[in-house]
């Protein structure tokens, strides 16, 4: 217990220190030490003195670096506690948090947004946000009555009714874009994942519940151990097995769908995130819940940063996770390729 206390503070220390350095990173050049008088001076009682730094950096760091990688932490954190949750219920580490259709629901949110050419903003939501929020929890729900059989929901049976209504929406996505020919770079470029442009609005809308979402998940942490031992022997034990399985997958399918609404699809965080942590810390979901929230926040601010810094033109930030996370990955795969045999 005491070296756990101890990993998850080391985390969250660099996790501060990354959050801090990556603020920092851009055009205009500034200091790690005055980037945290910067923020620390937004502490009620601080007195922290900064008035040797230029009101342009105060400005480029608390209005528009920080509040962004901040986002970026939350959406990779999402992504990864989903993750984890997902390959928990399916007791499958290739489980995604988009595996019952969320990125194809929210795909086709977003393109109709887009090509409807509706513009206004809600709560700090676009409308092509809203409508990616909206089709991709519609989804999860489709997908969800489906699947349920009486009062279960065979796991199985909605991974492959995922699977089904997610290639279905992806056929209707590429429609939309082959219609709309102007548009169809827009839709690409959301598809691709970025958060150019996000600020305290998003962060302000989505982190609340982001967060209980979050801590609703680790709430069923004991229970996700006992699914590892099969549904029966959990029901057995005193699980709830169905009434677990409903919230566990619709709390997952909301923050994902959060996330998704504010960053687009960013493939890979969720995948590889929660199965680093597996092999490193073990499968245990009290500690891999919080760490691969930790870990995804970790991993998105940094490819965030790169995706804005390596060129002049910003890259999709969904490219560099997939850029770096693929070889990592299969980097992993090989290392430890005897625990598989």
């Amino acid at each position: 217990m005491k070296n756990k206390k101890i990993i998850y503070i080391i985390a969250i220390i660099i996790l501060f220190i990354i959050l801090i350095i990556c603020s920092c990173v851009g055009a205009a050049n500034i200091s790690f030490f005055d980037a945290i008088k910067i923020i620390f001076k937004r502490i009620p009682f601080s007195n922290v003195d900064s008035s040797s730094i230029p009101v342009s950096s105060d400005t480029i760091i608390w209005q528009i670096r920080f509040p962004r990688v901040l986002v970026g932490a939350l959406v990779g954190g999402a992504l990864s506690v989903s993750g984890a949750t997902y390959q928990g219920l399916l007791k499958n580490p290739m489980a995604d948090p988009y595996v019952i259709g969320v990125s194809s629901g929210a795909a086709l949110g977003a393109s109709i947004g887009i090509v409807s050419k509706i513009s206004f903003n809600l709560l700090g939501l676009s409308f092509t946000s809203i409508m990616a929020f909206i089709c991709a929890i519609g989804v999860v729900l489709t997908v969800y009555n489906i699947a349920k059989v009486g009062k279960k929901v065979p796991m199985t049976t909605l991974l492959l009714s995922g699977i089904a209504i997610g290639q279905f929406l992806t056929a209707i996505t590429s429609l939309v874009m082959i219609f709309s020919e102007n548009d169809m770079q827009r839709i690409m470029l959301w598809t691709m994942g970025s958060l150019s442009g996000k600020g305290w609005e998003q962060f302000n809308t989505v982190a609340i519940y982001i967060i209980i979402g979050a801590f609703i998940i680790y709430y069923y942490a004991k229970d996700l151990n006992l699914f590892l031992l099969g549904e029966d022997t959990a029901n057995n034990l005193g699980v709830d097995v169905e009434r677990t399985k409903g919230i566990l997958l619709i709390v997952s399918a909301i923050i994902t769908a959060l996330a998704v609404s504010v960053s687009g699809i960013i493939g890979f965080v969720g995948l590889i995130v929660p199965h680093i942590i597996r092999i490193i810390l073990g499968p245990n979901h009290k500690t891999l819940i919080p760490m691969s929230f930790i870990a995804g926040a970790i991993l998105m601010v940094i490819c965030d940063t790169i995706a804005r810094s390596l060129m002049p033109q910003e890259i999709p930030v969904g490219i560099i996770t997939a850029i770096f996370g693929g070889p990592f990955f299969i980097y992993l795969l090989r290392k430890n390729k005897k625990e598989y045999v």
